[in-house]
């Protein structure tokens, strides 16, 4: 079932990697809004307790970061219960900045910006051995995995779309706790353990196993009785594996309708470990919503993504490939190996084929794979700094993929992702101007307020109300 391998990396004239010039408005704000999910497939519309409907938060003096596009702007921010309720102007700024039950936050100048959201989140991974993850005990595991859930939130994040889970009810355990107000994260959206054929599986001890279409139905089924927002197919291989190769697919047409029929059937979406250019192209013809990685597209699967481009996703992560090239090796996996299974090859092929899809308006979106021993949790921001100094995006771009972009890919873009009045208030305090130094998002020191539906999760005293 595997293809021959591709002989070099997809090239187009077009996707060049000389230093971008571009320093005009947002280009990926169109394709964002112009994303058509089928409206029979939107998840539930999940609501976090306890925030107080009597809250108010005022921000005064801050630069405004919104996601609209515009460029950042001077102003204040009022948030009232979940939403905000005021932004840029504040009619009666000065009665509620006397007002002793407004919690008044004097931003001095620093950054408001939307929370920031990641497209393909692993919250049971824990650094280590993931095939050993499908051996720990349970009690373990959960507190793990909510423990991963704090530090998105510790780290800016908001919103957070499951990829995979080690086992299958974590994701949806955390999820919901999330909700009822129990344990701290960003709004997320549940996924199982990945599905795989007995013949393409990745790591053995966190895999769901079916071959044919018909156990990838039962499967699927099984899934969605558990309570997911979205299905995972492992569909192509991964090279540190040594056994199962990127640019091989183990996923048949067949099996691929099967499941997005029977997830359809059911309302619910489906993304796919896809590196591979046949599952890439199985991805976009039998419209499996979300492509992770997507490194070896070819021109075919190009100009069908570009053609599809309004019903599909594309998250890379491709923190992943660089940092198994430059900080894997601590770790004990050398740099010469991951060359010689072909890592280097592999980010050569995505870095041009990423660029090539932002040029086309394909919406490609940042984050995953954080949790493994080179990829650590609370490093997600990483993701921004290389789409801006590899993939063609601007400062400005990457910030709107991490936030009105991930906004979008929950299906809620009508209500988060953008600091706007009546949306929900999940917004973060920069020490920085993020447009001149994308890196400032790293440093969690320099998150100086975090909120989340209106309440504060994290605020340095420094800069509370004088």
């Amino acid at each position: 079932m595997a293809p021959a391998p591709l002989e070099e990396p997809w090239y187009s004239p077009a996707a060049n990697l000389t230093k971008d010039t571009y320093t005009g408005p947002p280009r990926n704000i169109a394709s964002i809004d112009a994303l058509t999910f089928d409206p029979n497939l939107k998840p539930k519309r999940y609501k976090i307790k306890g925030t107080s409907p009597d809250s108010k938060i005022l921000f005064t003096d801050v630069s405004i970061l919104d996601s609209s596009g515009k460029t950042p702007y001077k102003g204040d921010v009022l948030i009232e219960g979940e939403r905000y309720a005021a932004v840029g102007t504040v009619p009666n700024k000065d009665d509620l900045i006397n007002d002793p039950k407004v919690k008044v936050i004097n931003g001095r100048g620093r950054t408001l910006m939307s929370g920031l959201g990641d497209a393909h989140t692993h919250l049971s991974w824990n650094g280590g051995d993931l095939n050993g993850l499908g051996e720990m005990g349970v009690e373990e595991h959960t507190q793990l995995t909510a423990d991963s859930a704090k530090i998105y939130l510790d780290s800016g994040y908001t919103m957070c779309f499951g990829a995979a889970a080690a086992k299958d009810l974590l994701d949806i355990e955390i999820r919901d706790a999330i909700n009822e107000g129990a344990k701290p994260g960003p709004r997320y959206l549940a996924n199982a353990r990945e599905i795989a054929r007995r013949d393409g599986d990745l790591v053995p001890g966190i895999t769901a196993y079916a071959d044919g279409p018909e156990e990838m139905r039962e499967v699927i089924r099984r899934n969605v009785g558990l309570g997911v927002d979205q299905i995972k197919l492992s569909m192509s291989g991964e090279e540190i594996t040594e056994t199962r190769a990127a640019q091989d697919c183990y996923f048949s047409d067949e099996e691929t309708a099967a499941c997005v029929d029977e997830a359809h059937k059911h309302g619910i979406r489906l993304c796919a470990h896809a590196r591979a250019r046949d599952s890439v192209k199985m991805c976009v013809r039998h419209g499996v919503e979300i492509i992770f990685h997507g490194s070896y597209i070819d021109d075919e699967g190009m100009n069908m993504l570009e053609e599809k481009k309004t019903s599909h996703v594309v998250a890379p992560g491709i923190n992943w490939i660089i940092a198994t090239l430059e900080d894997a090796e601590k770790f004990g996996y050398s740099r010469r190996d991951a060359e010689r299974v072909g890592y280097k090859k592999e980010l050569d092929a995505a870095i041009r084929g990423l660029r090539e899809m932002h040029r086309r308006g394909i919406i490609v979106l940042p984050g995953g794979d954080y949790g493994f021993a080179w990829t650590p949790h609370g490093t997600y921001a990483r993701d921004l700094a290389h789409f801006k100094n590899l993939l063609g995006f601007t400062a400005h771009e990457s910030i709107i993929a991490a936030t009105r972009g991930v906004a979008a890919l929950m299906m809620q873009g009508d209500e988060l992702g953008q600091v706007k009045e009546g949306y929900y208030a999940d917004c973060i305090l920069v020490d920085g101007d993020p447009l001149n130094e994308i890196e400032c998002l790293q440093d969690k020191d320099r998150l100086d307020v975090i909120i989340i539906n209106g309440k504060v999760h994290k605020e340095k005293q420094v800069m509370a109300k004088d």
